[in-house]
């Protein structure tokens, strides 16, 4: 094998590993993100700066979606110390939506845990319906 080829290769291995370096951590700290919920819920002095960290690591992964909900979230958050956030529908038979009542801090590990999987389609749209709602409330 040439030797630049050779370079080149781990080169490569480098630059992926180093991506799923990123991606590893910001699942950790989802993780931890998430744990904190279950025990702790919506109102934790420590989960807005978590998120405000997540949202960094999200930032270098170029995510516009998931940036933007992280901040959102937090926001809404500090505002409202709670996350009564409603974008969670449910259709009847004719079509007509109804909002599913949920509390809060199931709530927030819902969409806690779309995150971590942001590219899966269905996820992804229900991201983009918690982002409305959010914009809609802060705004």
């Amino acid at each position: 094998m040439h030797k630049s080829f050779k370079k080149s290769i781990k080169l490569l291995t480098f630059v992926l590993k180093k991506f799923e370096m990123k991606t590893i951590l910001a699942n950790e700290k989802l993780s931890t993100i998430i744990s904190l919920v279950e025990k702790k819920g919506v109102d934790n002095p420590k989960l807005i700066e978590e998120l405000k960290s997540l949202r960094v690591m999200a930032l270098t992964e170029k995510d516009p979606l998931v940036v933007k909900v992280l901040r959102l979230t937090y926001e809404f958050l500090t505002e409202n110390a709670a996350f009564n956030v409603q974008a969670q529908y449910e259709e009847d038979e004719e079509g007509n939506e109804y909002p599913i009542e949920i509390e809060e801090k199931e709530n927030l590990l819902y969409l806690l845990n779309l995150l971590k999987n942001a590219e899966h389609k269905v996820n992804r749209e229900e991201l983009k319906d918690y982002r409305t709602s959010l914009k809609t409330e802060l705004y």
